[in-house]
């Protein structure tokens, strides 16, 4: 059973950064999808990243293109999210997500990933 831990989240001023990990532990197909994911009070979850684990091919939200980046240590089974200049819009718990692989990548919906890690509150406000 894939376990997956978020770490990183606070409270910072608009234009500020973060960077969120989240740890992953008990894979069992040869290859993961891991994607990142946030939800704001009131509203359902939505895409913020997505990284193969296999070689590292990224997708994003469009509502945080071109100001995060997701990364990802294999040796560690850990996938960053850096996310800069961050907006009060921002704001929400992220939750990281992992699925085998299947030949998908991060060409799935959000509900074809089954395991999820219990999130990390993010809070952008002046």
């Amino acid at each position: 059973q894939v376990q997956l831990v978020e770490s990183g989240g606070g409270s910072v001023q608009p234009g500020g950064s973060l960077r969120l990990s989240c740890v992953a532990s008990g894979f069992t197909a040869d290859a993961y999808t891991i994607g990142w994911f946030r939800q704001a009070p009131g509203k359902g979850r939505e895409k913020v990243s997505c990284i193969t684990m296999t070689d590292g091919i990224t997708t994003y939200g469009d509502a945080v293109l071109g100001r995060v980046t997701t990364s990802r240590d294999n040796a560690k089974n850990t996938v960053f999210l850096q996310m800069n200049s961050l907006k009060p819009e921002d704001t929400g718990v992220y939750y990281c997500a992992a699925e085998p692989d299947r030949g998908l990548g991060c060409y799935r919906p959000i509900n074809d990933f089954h395991s999820w890690g219990q999130g990390t509150q993010v809070t952008v406000s002046s």
